[in-house]
């Protein structure tokens, strides 16, 4: 049947704007992942208490992009038997943090242990050392923006991949069951870890950000409007600040997923908007999944949880 909606999600479907990858995109990633390879985690796991009886905690601490000690928990079900655990490592949404070990009770009763992590700088136990050459606008976004090589988006993505890593490392975790998710900034990097490391075995993006940034720039209320802030109060840098985001558009680097990814996508979101979700998905080559909801904004419901846990309970369980 024909009506606003499915056409809406038709035209979503043959999305498909132009790349706007510099010519080093792949040079450039490659030569990165090397460089950081060999990096030091310096990690230390703590142990600590929880009200949840069946909850092993620990608190964890990491080295990724610098010496900044990235925050963490690591967490397992008490009632755990013989054998390596599936793990979802989770990233969060932009302005918060890794919140309590009790937000993630629900991955414990399938039987999957999680590692969940601040982003740098933002509301959580994690500070920020990456260092400020040039003004920003308010938030964390335009930290650096005027390079590849110095901007904020570097160091959360290494950070990210580094939770990868450490997870991998892990003596209760089997490394071949790892999940990246994570929603909105947190989906953005669950998608770009998705293309850039060989840890995850699937991901979940959950109504991803960091996808087809220049529109975003222009149309989007996400964080990207503060890329649009800092290009107004300096207009002669559009340039750079377009190059700059195009190395960490996940519509750039989609092509480099090779894993089961599930993405969910809300059609009246104006933050991270469906056109840019799409752009994004459009181009990833491996199996995949997109759930969109007609009539949810920003936000990631019940049901879309749901499926997700259904998802992850297939492919790693």
């Amino acid at each position: 049947m024909s009506n606003a909606i499915s056409r809406r999600i038709d035209e979503l479907e043959k999305l498909c704007p132009p790349l706007t990858a510099q010519s080093d995109l792949e040079q450039y990633w490659d030569e990165t992942l090397r460089h950081f390879s060999g990096k030091p985690l310096n990690a230390k796991r703590e142990l600590i208490e929880t009200p949840l009886s069946y909850m092993e905690a620990y608190r964890v601490e990491y080295e990724g992009f610098d010496a900044t000690p990235i925050h963490g928990w690591y967490l397992l079900p008490r009632f755990r038997t013989a054998g390596k655990l599936p793990c979802v490592v989770l990233y969060h949404g932009y302005t918060g943090s890794k919140g309590y070990p009790e937000d993630y009770a629900a991955y414990l009763l399938m039987g999957i242990a999680v590692f969940a992590i601040d982003v740098r700088g933002q509301s959580g136990d994690t500070g920020n050392l990456l260092p400020q050459t040039f003004g920003m606008t308010k938030g964390w976004i335009t930290q650096g923006i005027l390079h590849r090589d110095t901007c904020y988006y570097k160091a959360i993505t290494i950070d990210a991949l580094k939770a990868l890593d450490w997870a991998s490392e892990q003596p209760e975790v089997d490394p071949a069951r790892i999940c990246a998710s994570g929603g909105s900034q947190g989906g953005g990097l669950a998608m770009i870890v998705a293309a850039l490391s060989d840890k995850p075995a699937i991901a979940v993006p959950h109504i991803p950000n960091m996808c087809y940034m220049d529109f975003g720039m222009l149309n989007s209320s996400s964080s990207l409007s503060e890329a649009a802030a800092f290009v107004e109060r300096f207009p002669h840098r559009l340039d750079e600040v377009i190059t700059t985001l195009s190395y960490y558009d996940n519509m750039n680097l989609a092509h480099r997923i090779r894993i089961p990814i599930f993405v969910t996508v809300g059609l009246k979101d104006p933050v991270t908007m469906p056109e840019t979700i799409y752009a994004a998905y459009n181009r990833v080559r491996s199996e995949k999944t997109i759930v969109p909801y007609p009539f949810t904004g920003h936000a990631v419901t019940g049901d879309q949880n749901r499926q997700a846990l259904r998802f992850i309970a297939e492919k790693l369980l």
